[in-house]
C-alpha cells in the first residue's frame, strides 16, 4: 500500500501543466507500475511445507490454572487409591505419605507425558538437608527430587527440583513448610536398544520442569537411573513403567495429580512433495 500512494505521488509530480507525460517520466512510471505487479503477485502466494500435517485433536482446557483438560488422566482425585498401588492413605482430600509403608505407583504405565502434581512439605520443621521434607516424583527409574528447600540447605544437585545427582534447578522457588506448591512436568522417555543385557541409547530421555509456574529444569537430558550412591549411568527398562512417589520417612502430602499422554518426541511426517507456494 505504501509502494502504491509512493507511485501516484510520483506520476502526479511529474505530470506537466497540460497533462503531457514526457518519455522519461512515462519510462519511470512503467517501472514503478512494474514493481508494484510484481509485489502483488509475490503477497498473494502462500508457501507450504509440503508436509502432510495431521489435523490437532480438540481438547477442552480446564476452568482455572492447573486443573486437568479434558483429555487427562486423572490419577489422584481426593477420595481414594484407585489409580495406586501401595499402603498409602486419603485424608480430607489429600494423599499422604506413610512413613515406612514404602513407595506407591500407578496402576498405569507411561512413556512421555505432562505430569501435574501439587504436594506440601510437613508444616512443622524437623530434621535438616536430605532428612526435611523428603520424597521424590519417579517416571520409572528417573527421579524429580521432592523436598523442603525453604531455607535448608543441602548439596544443590540434591535439593527440590533437582533431578536428582545430576543438575540442580535453575532456582529456588520453594513455598514455606506446609504450603502447598505445583510440579508441572514434560518428560520425553528415553529409546533404549537392549540386546543380551547391553543398554544402546538411541535416544536420551529429556525432561522439563515448572514449578510453582516458574521454570527451574529446561529440557536437561536425562544422563541414566538417577542413583544416590553412583553415577548415572542407563539401564535396560520397558519404554512404559508406572510413575512412583517416594517414601523417604517424611509425612508428604500430595494432591491435584492428572497426567497426559503426549508423542515421544517432535518429529515431522515426511513430506509428500517439495515445498511450494499455493496461490
Amino acid at each position: 500500500m505504501r509502494l502504491f500512494c509512493y507511485a501516484i505521488g510520483v506520476v502526479l509530480e511529474f505530470y506537466t501543466p497540460n497533462g503531457e507525460v514526457p518519455m522519461f517520466q512515462k519510462t519511470t512510471l512503467f517501472v514503478l507500475l512494474s514493481i508494484l505487479i510484481f509485489a502483488a503477485v509475490v503477497s498473494a502466494q502462500d508457501w507450504r511445507s509440503g508436509i502432510p500435517w495431521e489435523k490437532p485433536a480438540v481438547i477442552t482446557p480446564a476452568a482455572k490454572p492447573g486443573d486437568p483438560p479434558s483429555d487427562a488422566i486423572i490419577l489422584f482425585n481426593g477420595k481414594d487409591m484407585s489409580e495406586w498401588n501401595g499402603n498409602w492413605k486419603v485424608e480430607n482430600g489429600e494423599f499422604l505419605c506413610v512413613p515406612g509403608k514404602g513407595d506407591v505407583s500407578t496402576k498405569r504405565k507411561f512413556g512421555s507425558v505432562q505430569l501435574h502434581i501439587e504436594f506440601a512439605t510437613p508444616a512443622e520443621v524437623s530434621g535438616s538437608s536430605q532428612g526435611r521434607g523428603n520424597s521424590g516424583v519417579f517416571f520409572g527409574p528417573y527421579e524429580l527430587q521432592v523436598l523442603d528447600s525453604y531455607e535448608n540447605e543441602t548439596y544443590y544437585d540434591g535439593q527440590c527440583a533437582s533431578i536428582y545427582k545430576q543438575t540442580p534447578p535453575l532456582v529456588n522457588v520453594c513455598r514455606k513448610p506446609g504450603e502447598w506448591q505445583s510440579y508441572d512436568v514434560i518428560f520425553n522417555r528415553p529409546e533404549l536398544k537392549i540386546e543380551n543385557n547391553n543398554v544402546q541409547v538411541l535416544r536420551p530421555g529429556y525432561i522439563t520442569v515448572f514449578q510453582n509456574g516458574v521454570l527451574v529444569i529446561n529440557r536437561h537430558e536425562i544422563l541414566g537411573t538417577t542413583f544416590w550412591h553412583q553415577p548415572p549411568k542407563y539401564e535396560a527398562h520397558e519404554p512404559t513403567l508406572p510413575i512412583r512417589l517416594q517414601d523417604h520417612g517424611n509425612t508428604i502430602k500430595f494432591r491435584n495429580i492428572w497426567i497426559r499422554e503426549i508423542p515421544d518426541t517432535n518429529v515431522s511426517p515426511a513430506p509428500t512433495r517439495e515445498p511450494y507456494f499455493a496461490q
